[in-house]
């Protein structure tokens, strides 16, 4: 009988889940909160979960192992050194799992923290077909080695772990072995992962810097630690949920699907001292939302940015969503531990207007009508994208507040005069200027499109840095 792997990939959260199955046996490493689609994979191929194994206790998502274990019975594996506060089997390394023909075996792979662990696959036939990384192998990159929670260890210490954990465990496997990581391109939990989320082990000992065989302990400490940016802070606590437990994700779902009209809706908000998040398209956001409303929008990378600019996973939230997409909304800010949606505005924001309620707007202009009139005004142009970004390529004096941290630029923008604002497209400014609204700060001129558009201009940019100068 043939074998399943499949991979499951998330992009909001550059996330991949790996379904495996075997002679009506299933396995799932590191589930997502939300587990139906799981239990309808195994349903729909007449087979029953045996295993749910974890790669790591993740901290950019709420993993579903206890909600999929409580559904089907399937013992919680982790490898080495973990410890939770629920019932779980903890794996010796080299330990091996029998699925169907297959064999799951543990590698223990300590760095990105200490109970780090990899899930090598192997036939009927003895042959290691694939190896399930987590975050100690990324494509083109490695986990960072700063999260690891209550630990003695520095981040220079842990990275030198991982740097014998690379060479010990998984270098020696043959280059036809499959690399199935956790994450991809656009995750926290490492620097520079490469675009696609699968490749043969032989590809990455060529192209993965972490993987040269001349590479010293020494090198590798330096370059897997060099500019490592302060993680989100959102991170520990969910470490801390994915060590302890947390609430059914089924309960959430019912206590945050819950539609508010105007009226109750402002009431309640008032009552509860609720964030109005806004998760609409940012153009709509800037016609018309909500006073002291925060904007983030679904169609971007929605989980990450609310983790990285809500600081408390237990503040009330009432949303503003697009119709018909509440649901969704509530599901994934449960992936990163916003557990307290408490309701929606019914008719979203066409209701609140129509109500007569009162609403604000965000100012904008498109690129050429900035380049035009930067010839006659001067005023300051601020860019929230990443600093990688800025040194790559900027407008000419413009300022760099990255949006992770705009808290700690608050200062710098002007409280009178007006001042421009962008991004890379006009998705992170929406959220720079919600934030600064919120603080009272409103006289920025949004530029519709990002730098994107205002290259397209005659505004005058700086030379553009190649990757590998940026280093």
């Amino acid at each position: 009988m043939p074998m399943i792997i499949e991979q499951i990939y998330t992009g909001c959260l550059s996330q991949g889940s790996y379904y495996i199955e075997s002679r009506g046996e299933a396995a799932l490493i590191d589930p997502l909160r939300e587990v139906q689609p799981y239990l309808n994979k195994a349903a729909k191929g007449g087979a029953h979960f045996k295993y749910i194994f974890e790669t790591h206790f993740h901290a950019d998502f709420v993993s579903g192992h206890l909600t999929l274990s409580k559904e089907t019975g399937a013992p919680i594996v982790f490898g080495p050194q973990a410890e939770t506060e629920f019932q779980a089997l903890i794996a010796e390394d080299g330990q091996e799992f029998s699925l169907g023909d297959l064999k799951i075996i543990v590698l223990h792979t300590p760095g990105h923290t200490l109970e780090s662990t990899c899930y090598l696959l192997r036939d009927s036939f003895g042959k290691d077909i694939a190896l399930f990384t987590g975050d100690t192998l990324f494509l083109g990159d490695v986990g960072r080695p700063d999260l690891a929670q209550n630990q003695d260890e520095s981040a220079e210490d842990l990275a030198g772990i991982l740097y014998d954990s690379l060479r010990t465990k998984i270098m020696p496997l043959d280059d036809d072995v499959l690399i199935y990581p956790a994450h991809g391109a656009g995750s926290a939990c490492g620097k520079n992962m490469t675009k696609g989320t699968v490749d043969l082990l032989g590809n990455q000992k060529l192209t993965n810097y972490a993987l040269r065989s001349d590479m010293s302990r020494e090198e590798f400490v330096k370059e897997v630690t060099d500019g490592l940016l302060p993680p989100p802070v959102y991170f520990p606590l969910n470490v801390q949920l994915n060590k302890s437990g947390y609430e059914d994700v089924n309960e959430v779902l019912d206590r945050g699907n819950r539609a508010l009209n105007p009226n109750d809706f402002e009431a309640f908000s008032n009552q509860i001292g609720a964030l109005i998040l806004d998760v609409r398209h940012q153009s709509d956001f800037a016609k018309g939302h909500i006073p002291q409303s925060i904007f983030i929008g679904l169609d971007g990378s929605f989980a990450p940015w609310v983790g990285a600019l809500i600081s408390d996973l237990k503040q009330p939230i009432l949303l503003v969503c697009p119709e018909g997409r509440e649901e969704e909304a509530i599901t994934r800010l449960s992936r990163v531990g916003f557990d307290h949606t408490m309701g929606y505005l019914d008719g979203s924001f066409s209701a609140w207007k129509s109500a007569g309620k009162e609403y604000d707007t965000v100012n904008g202009l498109s690129a050429k009508d900035v380049a035009r009139k930067r010839v006659l005004e001067s005023l300051p142009v601020f860019d929230v994208r990443k600093k990688s970004e800025y040194v790559s390529e900027h407008v000419k004096d413009a300022y760099n507040t990255p949006l992770d941290y705009i808290n700690d630029y608050l200062n710098v923008f002007p409280s009178e005069k007006s001042f421009y604002l962008h991004c890379a497209g006009g998705y992170r400014s929406m959220m720079a200027a919600s934030l600064l609204k919120k603080r009272g700060i409103h006289n920025m001129i949004d530029v519709r499109g990002g730098l994107a558009a205002l290259k397209t201009t005659e505004i005058p940019l700086t030379e553009s840095i190649c990757p590998s100068k940026l280093k």
